[in-house]
């Protein structure tokens, strides 16, 4: 399986980082030991300081000085707030908490988009925050790696960097453009797809957790056999279904789909609960006067999240930090923490006890509720069509799907299937984006997620084109909005598949060759400015200034990448041109 598909890198190195919602990582593995031994590879390991806790993942937290320089991220991101915070000397600071999902929210995504620090109300360029912490993250794995073997720089390594498969094109290019800024160069950066990642890292597990005994994954996927992946990260759900082929490779065929529906959702209707409880007013209070209490607070309560805590006798027990309860008397008029919960509206379901707040097991699912039905909805829907009956696998990987919760669900909902849950279910992306990076051509064929194309300006036809339509450019009548499709919805590609379209420049002193790329959800719209076409941005092609107006350029999209490229050729004598996409403009 190391050389299925062919086309292994050729770099020293492959080192992926997962840049999660709530917690983010890198792994790396050397050439050698990567055809020898696919599945040696090295994660690194974070240790939290003060709490003596070591994890593969650190929290995706950014803390910046008042003159907006890089201080620290992850665990030592939070413990140096948390120190302000304690001093009263953090107000100067730019602290940012879980901002991933901020790119999935945003439909507005630009170069000059800002995202807020967490708590307040300050913000700061967008592209400025994920730069800072992709630098560090590549710093910190580079030194590792030269740490290992002496003599290694940065090119002789493949960076890979993970993204949901769910993100739309301009989030991709987002984070591309954050990497370069965060100094790992274009020729050196692979974007991988999230459960695209997982699925390859499975395709080579030795043992599964699925009650099937010592079963590898591989031995039980053969040639041809469909599986649901479904990704549960911290931010989002990817569920996509994909086939192993007779050569090893992977057929995507269903392109992700999903939601908001990560182990964030979870953590928000945690706190919305305790809002309820003691004030939304005292639950800032505790998130902005007593950080680390507060980190400490929501690290215990994913410790109960992750827990089989159905099979426990009694209720669920989370410890309350001293802090918020002296700010829950101070703010409430003397009023102790049993008095606040045995008068709020959850009183029958929560008690208090030697400083803990114990409830019941009822309303504690009642938090995974909407997420849960989310996930198994979306899930539903895909089995149910007709193309995916013959899917028998479910394989659950991402940090989420280690929740035991969230498994019985899916076991309940779909038992008599074969879910897999890996035993390093939290690393299965980032081991599995090693692997991509240096097998990228594991994945033979993927599923065009929109229908692609560009506005075209043709000749006017008034038994074709409405007369509103009609515009006069130099003298020639021409149909203006005509979507010409590259690409549609649904059609399978493989990488490297190409769709060409030769195009002229439309005044003679133009000295570029610009074009507003759209996608679709419909398979055949004509107009860019049917219903359900969105402008995604635009490709721009310097001209030859010194044959401009008669130039005929013949613009190449590329596509069944994990990202969208193009080329343009000087149909005259075969130059070809620096075309580039820019999907992060203003107004785009």
């Amino acid at each position: 399986m190391a050389a299925a598909g062919g086309g292994i890198s050729t770099h020293l190195f492959v080192a992926a980082i997962d840049f999660g919602t709530t917690y983010s990582g890198y792994a790396f593995s050397a050439k050698d030991d990567f055809r020898k031994e696919p599945l040696k590879i090295n994660a690194n390991v974070w240790n939290a300081g003060a709490r003596s806790l070591m994890s593969h993942k650190a929290p995706t937290a950014l803390l910046l000085n008042p003159d907006k320089t890089f201080n620290s991220f992850g665990y030592e991101a939070e413990n140096n707030f948390s120190q302000l915070a304690e001093e009263g000397e953090h107000k100067d600071y730019y602290f940012f908490h879980r901002f991933k999902m901020f790119l999935y929210n945003n439909k507005n995504l630009h170069r000059e988009t800002t995202v807020k620090e967490e708590g307040g109300e300050r913000t700061l360029p967008a592209l400025e925050v994920f730069s800072h912490s992709i630098r560090y993250l590549k710093n910190h794995l580079v030194d590792s790696i030269q740490k290992m073997v002496t003599g290694i720089h940065d090119n002789d390594i493949k960076f890979v960097l993970t993204v949901p498969a769910i993100w739309d094109d301009k989030a991709k290019q987002f984070m591309r453009v954050a990497a370069k800024k965060g100094g790992i160069k274009e020729t050196q950066l692979a974007i991988a797809l999230e459960p695209e990642a997982a699925s390859i890292f499975c395709q080579h597990l030795p043992v599964e957790r699925s009650g099937a005994g010592n079963e590898s994954f591989l031995k039980g996927a053969k040639s041809g056999t469909s599986y649901m992946v479904l990704d549960l990260g911290g931010g989002t759900a990817d569920i996509t279904v994909h086939r192993r082929q007779l050569d090893g490779t992977l057929r995507e065929l269903l392109p992700a789909t999903g939601g908001a529906f990560g182990g964030k959702s979870i953590d928000d209707a945690f706190s919305a609960f305790l809002a309820d409880i003691i004030g939304e007013d005292s639950l800032k209070k505790l998130q902005m006067e007593a950080m680390e209490d507060y980190i400490d607070l929501f690290r215990e309560f994913e410790t109960k999240k992750r827990a089989n805590f159905q099979d426990k006798p009694g209720k669920v027990s989370v410890t309350m930090p001293v802090a918020l309860m002296d700010i829950v008397k101070k703010d409430l008029k003397g009023k102790t923490m049993e008095d606040v919960v045995k008068s709020s509206p959850h009183a029958e379901d929560v008690q208090w006890g030697k400083q803990k707040l114990q409830i019941s097991k009822k309303r504690f699912q009642g938090l995974f509720g909407p997420t849960i039905t989310g996930i198994i909805k979306h899930m539903e829907g895909i089995l149910n069509e007709e193309k995916f009956q013959d899917v028998e696998n479910i394989l659950m990987v991402g940090g989420f799907s280690e929740c035991e919760l969230v498994q019985n669900a899916v076991r309940g909902k779909f038992g008599k299937k074969r879910i897999i849950v890996p035993d390093e279910a939290g690393l299965a992306v980032l081991k599995g984006a090693v692997l991509y990076g240096h097998m990228p051509k594991v994945i033979s064929s993927r599923v065009a997620r929109h229908t692609y194309g560009i506005q075209s300006w043709p000749a006017f036809d008034p038994l074709r084109h409405p007369a509103e339509k009609k515009v006069v450019i130099n003298g020639v009548a021409r149909c203006k909005d005509a979507f010409f499709k590259y690409i549609e919805i649904g059609q399978q590609v493989t990488p490297g598949h190409t769709e060409s379209q030769v195009f002229q420049a439309l005044k003679p002193d133009e000295a570029t060759l610009e074009c507003t790329v759209y996608v679709s959800d419909q398979r055949d719209p004509v107009f860019v400015d049917d219903g359900g076409c969105t402008r995604l941005g635009l490709l721009t092609v310097p001209l030859d200034p010194n044959r401009r107006g008669a130039v005929e350029v013949e613009e190449t999209l590329v596509f069944g990448e994990t990202e969208l490229h193009v080329q343009a050729k000087d149909m005259a004598n075969g130059n070809m041109y620096e075309a580039r996409f820019d999907f992060l403009g203003e107004g785009f």
